[in-house]
């Protein structure tokens, strides 16, 4: 089986309520269109994870992020595929966030956080997630 590795950024915000939230992405293409992920993607042949979430995020977002920590790696299998994805804690350097490649995007609060239909890989980071919202 194939083994695509991957990063997603996971990207915290407070509120003007003082509620933390983290940054979900609506897939807009492809086999997975309209489930719900972390922002990121395929890591190039010679490239860190740390290096390709800030490459990924500059051209999906328009937006600079510093990688800060690594939260954990997932492992999942797909039908046609294993997926290997890094998942690293950013901060917003500069920009807004705006979605070139995305259908949609939310905050997430420790109380949305399952209300959209996450893709089988990014719902078993949540539980790491919770703990920190």
């Amino acid at each position: 089986m194939k083994t695509v590795s991957v990063v997603a950024a996971i990207i915290f915000r407070t509120s003007p309520q003082a509620v933390k939230q983290v940054f979900a992405t609506q897939r807009g293409y492809g086999e997975y269109k309209d489930w719900w992920e972390f922002p990121g993607g395929k890591i190039e042949t010679g490239e860190t994870p740390e290096q390709c979430i800030e490459r990924e995020i500059r051209e999906e977002l328009a937006t600079e992020v510093k990688a800060e920590k690594n939260l954990g790696v997932v492992d999942y299998d797909y039908p046609n595929f294993h997926l290997t994805m890094h998942c690293i804690l950013c901060t917003i350097v500069s920009g807004e966030l705006k979605l070139l490649e995305h259908e949609a995007a939310r905050w997430l609060s420790k109380e949305t956080l399952r209300s959209v239909d996450w893709l089988p890989a990014d719902k078993l980071i949540l539980d790491k997630i919770e703990e920190i919202l």
